[in-house]
């Protein structure tokens, strides 16, 4: 009993944090990444419009401003901040800027199971995903997966949380309890099983 609760105490996961369902995270705004593909169009003066990829150091080239940091800003953060930037040069000059290539949100947009599975994977994330969608794809446990102490990692307000898995009740039982939507960023983790939790 009491190394049961040491064990509790010591794995840091909060397992009173409820879940939040999906319908009920918001998605974030999109920020420019690394690879897109974007257009500025600048209103009367189509010499000054074009279509950039970003660089790798997250930067974009532009006429009469030169380089301007684009990665991590919103579309229309980044248009702000042409509008001022041009103004020292044209008169009030109206910017809009587009994504219409957006290649770093694949990767952002994926979902990972590591550990103890068949296969681990990074695949990208598709509307409807369960975690046990994410098994399936890994090729299930290993004999070695301490299947009842599986983690959901998730991003939430800015922070990483972590929440119990009991995959073993969900594979062997078919206890949906744990088949958890999934969100873009999750992570699943399947550890070995350990000899002193006589899980060997």
């Amino acid at each position: 009993m009491l190394a049961a609760l040491l064990l509790t105490a010591c794995s840091g996961i909060p397992s009173s944090d409820k879940m939040p369902p999906a319908s009920e995270l918001e998605a974030d705004p999109y920020e420019i990444g690394v690879g897109d593909t974007i257009t500025v169009h600048v209103w009367r003066n189509p010499e000054l419009g074009q279509a950039i990829v970003v660089r790798p150091d997250g930067y974009i080239s532009l006429p009469l401003m030169g380089d301007v940091k684009a990665e991590g800003k919103e579309p229309e953060a980044l248009a702000s901040e042409i509008t001022a930037g041009l103004s020292e040069y044209i008169r009030t000059p109206e910017v809009t800027v587009m994504v219409t290539n957006p290649v770093s949100k694949e990767f952002r947009n994926r979902v990972r199971i590591t550990g103890q599975v068949t296969s681990p994977q990074s695949v990208a994330f598709q509307p409807g995903m369960t975690v046990l969608d994410l098994v399936l794809m890994a090729g299930g446990l290993t004999d070695f997966a301490a299947d009842g102490r599986a983690t959901l990692s998730r991003m939430v307000n800015g922070e990483y949380k972590t929440w119990e898995l009991d995959l073993g009740a969900m594979l062997r039982d078919g206890d949906m309890t744990y088949n958890h939507a999934l969100q873009p960023g999750d992570v699943i983790s399947v550890p070995r099983k350990q000899l002193f939790r006589g899980e060997l």
